[in-house]
């Protein structure tokens, strides 16, 4: 029977990468105009300093990976905590532009070892094959950072102005996430000693189909997160519908990722992995042929298909590989990705301005090939 401390295991990490997500992924969408005014220079050098960020975090995410085999989930998580607090820190003392753009790598470090990967690899070094559950579930509450990010911050500094809310980002990650992995996540180091194979992962051909998979996934969600509005108002909606909207898409991710929670263990990992692919061009050919009054399909199509891809990219690799070296196999497959997705605001951007059908158009397109990449995982003894 499971302790009490053990069944808080998932909603610490959940609540983690809430806090993870909202303070640096979505941060500026909401503080770079008071960031850039306040530090004397332009949103357009904080976004530039955001994709350096991404940069760094797709650099450092094998060393992340290698890290959590080696020493367990619990260190590299605290160790992130800090890290997070150190750039966030940084940003409300920021007085110009280059403590400002060093504040933003910094998160960039974080981001590289902070988010999904060492906490489902806590699950797996507690659960093992077992973990595809408590996987989903934190998947499930980590969706929040997104939904919760941007009115978390948007409040905090209408309250204590854009400094205030980076030394409260800051603190949350002080005061509440360190002493909780510290407290209630085992030691990673408690285990048995690690072999001279641990963090040594060979490609293969599974490996390279989900990481084409999986890059293609997460350009287009950086072009929709950062973007979606605006195709929306280009589909025909006024600017307070597109608004209202894309705010389809976080509620989708969510309810999909609940279903899979509470459908978790029926049915194959690659069939449903094969629908995500499919949701997005589904929604887009509804926005587009349907007119402005269906334009709100092709948010929800992104949100539900992005939803499972998210549980995807926690489950596939213990599903296909098993849990030796998950950590390590997991940032290995999501490391184009990363770097990908540094590039998709700026070449969605270049799309949506030629037209809004050549955009959904192409992101439909990166669909198909993921779609593609599907066929030919199975699972090996």
């Amino acid at each position: 029977m499971s302790s009490p401390a053990s069944r808080l295991i998932v909603p610490v990490l959940g609540f983690g990468l809430i806090v993870a997500f909202a303070s640096s992924y979505y941060l500026l969408g909401v503080l770079a105009e008071p960031l850039a005014a306040g530090t004397r220079t332009t949103p357009s050098l904080v976004f530039a300093g955001l994709s350096g960020a991404f940069l760094i975090s797709a650099a450092l995410s094998p060393f992340g990976g290698r890290w959590v085999d080696r020493r367990g989930g619990r260190e590299v998580l605290t160790a992130a905590s800090v890290v997070f607090a150190l750039g966030l820190a940084g940003l409300g003392l920021s007085q110009g532009p280059v403590s400002m753009v060093a504040s933003i790598l910094m998160l960039g470090v974080g981001m590289g070892v902070g988010f999904y990967g060492p906490a489902f690899a806590v699950l797996v070094a507690i659960h093992g094959e077992e973990a595809k559950k408590p996987i989903t579930a934190v998947s499930l509450i980590g969706a929040f950072g997104g939904a919760l990010g941007w009115p978390m911050t948007l409040a905090m500094i209408e309250w204590v102005g854009w400094r205030g809310a980076c030394f409260g980002w800051a603190g949350l990650h002080l005061l509440v996430c360190l002493p909780l992995y510290l407290i209630l996540l085992p030691d990673g180091r408690a285990g048995p000693r690690p072999s001279a194979e641990t963090g040594r992962v060979r490609w293969d051909g599974r490996m390279v189909r989900l990481a084409v998979l999986f890059a293609g996934a997460w350009w287009i969600a950086t072009a929709m997160s950062a973007h979606l509005p605006r195709l929306l108002g280009r589909l025909g909606l006024e600017p307070a519908q597109a608004a209202g909207a894309a705010s389809l898409m976080a509620g989708a991710a969510v309810v999909v990722r609940l279903l899979s929670f509470l459908t978790s263990g029926k049915g194959s990992p690659i069939a449903v992995l094969r629908l995500a692919t499919l949701l997005h061009p589904l929604g887009a050919a509804v926005a587009f042929f349907g007119g402005k009054s269906l334009a709100g399909a092709v948010a929800l199509g992104q949100g539900a298909g992005n939803g499972l891809l998210s549980v995807a990219s926690g489950v596939l690799p213990l599903h296909l590989f098993g849990k030796d070296n998950y950590a390590t196999r997991q940032a290995l497959i999501l490391t184009p990705a990363r770097f990908l997705q540094a590039a998709a605001p700026l070449s969605y951007g270049v799309l949506l301005d030629r037209s809004a059908g050549l955009a959904l158009l192409a992101s439909s397109a990166v669909c198909a090939l993921m779609f593609a990449m599907t066929f030919g995982l199975e699972r090996r003894p």
